[in-house]
């Protein structure tokens, strides 16, 4: 895997170094009887080239063109070859004195165009100019390689080529220091990154599974156990901690690959660069990170049963004393794979923890699906640094897209798992004890959160007829004008809170109702918050019994978590978003629940002697 689609091979070098000599002898195989002043461009196709990547190789010569299309040029190539003539001084010194600096002037100093350098007529010579070439190579950095060839008996013709297509596909200077004689600072990173991905112990070692595994998806082939064997010996001779308990250290992968780079064979290196999504820079590529996803108008997205199965497995990896949470360093080395947590301090008002306000597993996997919901292209990021695509396919498997709401009312049921409730209410009426009741917090805890980190999210999940699914709190914060923008509106199910203690609080409610549900086919449940506390008539024309039986709503639902939290508003309103299609019946008769849950029970079992049925006549 490449990240360039094509090559582009610009030759220069001084009139009569055979710069047109060695075109041609490469097309036809032979050396040319009549040598024109310039050879015409020519396009290698992408299956005759190690590569496979189509080739395109520019001849230029100052007797048929000006120094604009020299500049043009340059600014168009990939790589420049400088050719010199191995029996001429006068060539070999232009390099340093005219050719270098020129490319430099033009392409700017610190450019990354390689060079390579092209001794052109060595059947001449009984030596080699290599030496003379070393320190050119020292004293300017874009200088990939030089090699020796001749036009006229063929010698090192497609070599010089390959070394070209190499110095594109292959690029030396990002990924090691010629000066340091070491791997870049930003190919360790990047390498060390593809070790933790493939370390799946996290034992900090890569043992013989390990390594086989990593070899098939970046090689498509494994490693013989000869192979693996004669590796590891290199490595102990050469490092002391490479290979500990006979799997290889991050010391030693690290060694191998400045040890493949100084024999020339980068290729192998930037394969497992590019096979982990790398570009030419060392930076993730924006498809590998972001495939796009097409998420229609009415759609939701959740996590993929593939997508689950993964994040527990990284989760139990990196819970390392296997107490079903993530202490602060578990959840920051989890994490290490990506630039950034993505998660900030008001994760642990968000989901459930432990009494530390360690992430559990349940929690870790609802903020997740939070994530999903609220920002699928944030999730799919995330998985492609956490290494998802080295045991899956592209992070589009790891998203369901499910189908338009609409559908499922007209059909009556849903396959969703994950429904998003809006929470609405004054200020001071116990939201934020509702939200973190949500979590089985109780008022007593409440008391003692940081408000800073308080969330305006909460993420659990809730029974509903024997299945389980995720229920979304937001708290809206709803504006002076007590209008709601479309985003504010997009809901499964709405929850407007009112205190029984503040006789101006149902208010509110009722007027939210009027103004945005009354017309719309969101389910709406209000709910009497401080129920523990006696109840003060509230001052509007009707009881808040009184609207909701007039609005066909369901009667209002006591809140209270003084102590104990009281579940049953949870289980309601996912309920309600759930099955948002019987929502006019729910006041009427609400053992219609029960009734839903009878069907949906016989309906499950139904399937379940369907598929055994199937199962017995196969």
């Amino acid at each position: 895997m490449t990240s360039k689609k094509e090559v582009r091979i610009l030759l220069v070098g001084d009139p009569g170094v055979g710069k047109t000599s060695l075109i041609l002898t490469l097309v036809s195989e032979e050396f040319p009887d009549e040598v024109p002043a310039k050879a015409e461009e020519i396009t290698i196709p992408a299956d005759v080239t190690p590569e496979r990547v189509p080739t395109h190789i520019v001849d230029y010569s100052s007797q048929e063109q000006d120094e604009d299309v020299l500049q043009e040029e340059l600014s168009k190539s990939n790589v420049v070859c400088i050719i010199y003539s191995v029996d001429d001084d006068d060539s070999i010194e232009r390099i340093t004195s005219y050719w270098l600096p020129y490319i430099r002037n033009h392409l700017g100093e610190d450019h990354k165009t390689p060079v390579i350098l092209v001794g052109n007529k060595c059947d001449l010579m009984d030596f080699s100019t290599e030496e003379v070439m070393r320190p050119i190579m020292n004293d300017f950095a874009e200088v990939e390689t030089c090699v020796e060839c001749s036009a006229k008996t063929l010698k090192n013709i497609s070599e010089m080529f390959y070394y070209a297509q190499k110095a594109v596909l292959h690029p030396t200077a990002a990924v090691y220091n010629s000066e340091e004689k070491e791997l870049t600072l930003q190919c360790k990173k990047a390498l060390t990154r593809i070790f933790k991905i493939c370390d799946l112990d996290n034992d900090s070692i890569l043992n013989d599974d390990e390594v086989n595994l990593f070899q098939l998806k970046c090689f498509h082939a494994p490693l013989h156990a000869q192979s693996l064997e004669d590796v590891k010996a290199i490595v102990k001779r050469n490092i002391s901690d490479g290979v500990v308990n006979n799997g290889l250290s991050l010391k030693g992968f690290l060694f191998l690959h400045t040890l493949f780079i100084q024999r020339g064979r980068h290729e192998t290196t930037w394969t497992v660069l590019r096979a982990f999504g790398y570009d030419d820079n060392l930076q993730l590529t924006k498809e590998y990170l972001s495939p796009k996803i097409h998420v229609g108008l009415g759609c939701t997205t959740e996590l993929s049963f593939q997508s689950l199965q993964f994040l527990k497995i990284l989760f139990q990896k990196y819970d390392e004393d296997n107490d079903g949470h993530l202490s602060p360093p578990e959840l920051q080395n989890l994490f290490s794979t990506c630039p950034m947590m993505p998660w900030g301090p008001d994760v642990n008002n968000t989901v459930c923890t432990n009494h530390n306000g360690w992430i559990s597993l349940h929690g870790y996997l609802a903020q997740w699906e939070l994530t999903t919901l609220l920002d699928v292209p944030r999730t799919i990021e995330y998985l492609a640094y956490l290494g998802y695509r080295y045991l899956n396919d592209s992070q589009l498997s790891a998203v369901t897209v499910t189908r338009d709401k609409k559908i499922d009312l007209e059909k009556k049921q849903t396959s969703r798992n994950v429904f998003r409730c809006h929470v609405l209410g004054a200020k001071g009426v116990g939201k934020t004890s509702l939200l973190q009741g949500h979590l089985n917090r109780n008022l007593r805890y409440v008391a003692t959160l940081n408000k800073e980190h308080l969330s305006s999210f909460t993420i659990n999940t809730v029974q509903v007829y024997g299945q389980e699914k995720y229920l979304l709190l937001h708290e809206v914060d709803v504006a002076v004008s007590d209008m709601l923008n479309p985003t504010e509106m997009n809901c499964d199910v709405a929850c407007l809170v009112y205190d029984v203690t503040n006789p101006r609080t149902f208010e509110f409610c009722a007027r939210m109702y009027m103004k945005h549900f009354l017309d719309s086919r969101i389910p709406t449940l209000v709910v009497a918050c401080k129920t523990e506390h006696p109840a003060i008539r509230q001052d509007y024309i009707m009881t808040p019994a009184q609207f909701c039986n007039k609005y066909k709503l369901p009667p209002p639902q006591s809140f209270t978590c003084i102590d104990k939290v009281n579940k049953e508003v949870y289980i309601k309103l996912a309920t309600m978003a759930a099955y948002p299609h019987v929502r006019e019946i729910i006041s009427r008769d609400e053992r219609l629940y029960l009734k839903i849950g009878l069907v949906t029970a016989v309906l499950a079992g139904l399937g379940f002697l369907v598929y055994r049925m199937n199962r017995s006549s196969s």
